[in-house]
């Protein structure tokens, strides 16, 4: 679980597993990557933080005005023609670029350029989950191809006025009345993994 999420924490995050074995798999890629259990881990400050959030997190009536949000984001998204992933989400919706991009083939990675046009428009971050991140790049140099672009528009918890997203859904308005004028993208330089995270792009 990533701290970073209902927790409200800065950084950090738990792995729970019921298997010794897969806990002894997870210490040994532990060392490969942060150093042995002994090194530290999560300051103390950010622990106590994690223990009020997850209490606060379960807590029902901020769940129903939670779920309620995304809800309300969803119902507007109806109303403009734009699709997501239903029933809206907990944490976030999943905005069907094609939807709002319908011209735009997935070459030029649809997901990514609504995400670069929701940052220019309004100066929303966005992430893709599409193509680029399950989509890859094969020895001959063809690519493949996912069969959803979406867009995740995440809701950090206690962060946003009611406000925040109208703006937030007058941005995606204004992006799809212009859909015409909006530019993809192609990869000019790509990691071997994870390129989701790393990949160098350029105007398509």
């Amino acid at each position: 679980m990533s701290a970073k999420k209902d927790a409200l924490v800065n950084i950090g995050g738990f792995i729970v597993l019921r298997s010794d074995q897969w806990l002894a798999k997870v210490r040994e890629l532990l060392i490969l990557s942060e150093g042995f259990l002994t090194y530290g881990g999560m300051a103390g400050r950010d622990l106590e933080a994690m223990s009020i959030g997850l209490q606060e997190g379960m807590d029902e009536d901020y769940l129903r005005y939670r779920l309620r949000t995304a809800e309300y984001f969803g119902e507007n998204l109806d109303q403009m023609g734009i699709g997501y992933v239903k029933p809206a989400g907990g944490h976030a919706i999943y905005i069907d670029a094609k939807s709002v991009l319908p011209d735009m083939p997935v070459e030029k990675y649809p997901a990514c350029a609504l995400c670069n046009a929701l940052y220019l428009e309004g100066g929303i971050r966005g992430v893709e989950i599409g193509s680029l991140m399950f989509g890859k790049r094969l020895p001959d140099g063809t690519e493949t191809y996912h069969s959803m672009e979406l867009v995740r528009l995440a809701f950090p918890r206690r962060m946003y006025t009611q406000s925040h997203f109208d703006y937030a859904l007058g941005a995606l308005a204004n992006v799809k009345a212009n859909a015409s004028n909006i530019r993809g993208v192609r990869i000019t330089k790509q990691s071997q993994f994870l390129r989701h995270f790393t990949a160098e792009f350029e105007w398509a």
